[in-house]
C-alpha cells in the first residue's frame, strides 16, 4: 500500500507534536519535516478555531493544487464548516473526536478526493448548498458545475449523437445559438472540440 506523505501545520507546538505523534507510527502515512513541505499530498492545518490565519493556510494549499487540506479545529459548527469548505478544505475533524483511527481515514480519503464533514454538520453544509442553488445560481440559469442549464442540455445531446441542426429542433433553439453554446464551453472550459467537451461532461459527472 502506498503511504500518503502528509505534513501538519499548527499554531502551537504542542498542537503538531500531539497530531504527528498521533499519525507516525501509522503505516498508511508518512509524516514530513516542515522542508519536505512541498512534497506533501495531504496537509494537515491543526488550529484552535476557524479564523482568518487557518482560513490563509487552507487557501494557499489549495490554491496551489499540489496537496489537499484537512482541517483539524478546536470547535467546528455550520458556518465554519462552510466558510473552510469554501477556502479549500476537503475533511474536516473536530480535535475532540480526532483519535489515531479517524485522522487516518481522513486523510487516505483526502488524498484520493474524498471529503469528510462530521455528520452533524453534513445537513447544515446540504442545506446551504441547496439555498444557494435555489437563491442565486437558479434564477441564472446556473449550476455548481459552472455550466448553464442550456449548456448541459446542448452537451447531453450531442452525447446522444445529434448533429447541430437536431439540437437547434429539439430544443427550438436557432443552429448559431447551438453552435455559440458549444463554442463558450470549450473556450471556457479549455476543451479542443465537441469531442473533448463530452469527454469533459461525462468524466464530470455532468451528464
Amino acid at each position: 500500500m502506498e503511504r500518503v506523505e502528509v505534513w501538519v501545520s499548527a499554531r502551537d507546538p504542542i498542537s503538531e507534536a500531539g497530531v504527528v505523534s498521533a499519525l507516525r507510527p501509522r503505516p498508511e502515512v508518512r509524516v514530513l519535516r516542515a522542508d519536505e513541505a512541498d512534497d506533501a499530498r495531504v496537509v494537515v492545518v491543526v488550529t484552535d478555531a476557524v479564523d482568518e490565519d487557518a482560513l490563509r493556510i487552507i487557501r494557499v494549499v489549495h490554491r496551489r493544487g499540489l496537496s489537499r487540506p484537512v482541517l483539524v479545529a478546536g470547535s467546528l459548527d455550520g458556518s465554519d464548516v462552510v466558510t473552510a469548505v469554501e477556502a479549500g478544505a476537503v475533511g474536516l475533524v473536530r480535535r475532540s473526536e480526532a483519535t489515531p483511527d479517524r485522522l487516518i481515514q481522513v486523510i487516505t480519503g483526502a488524498a484520493v478526493g474524498e471529503g469528510s464533514v462530521p455528520p452533524d454538520l453534513l445537513g447544515r453544509l446540504l442545506d446551504q448548498v441547496g439555498t444557494l442553488q435555489r437563491q442565486v445560481l437558479r434564477p441564472r440559469g446556473l449550476t455548481f458545475t459552472g455550466l448553464a442549464t442550456r449548456e448541459i442540455e446542448v452537451l447531453r445531446l450531442i452525447a446522444d449523437g445529434l448533429d447541430t441542426a437536431e439540437i437547434a429542433e429539439h430544443l427550438a433553439y436557432s443552429e448559431r445559438t447551438v453552435k455559440n453554446v458549444l463554442h463558450d464551453v470549450t473556450t471556457r472550459l479549455q476543451l479542443r472540440n465537441r469531442s473533448h467537451a463530452v469527454a469533459y461532461a461525462l468524466r464530470e459527472g455532468l451528464i
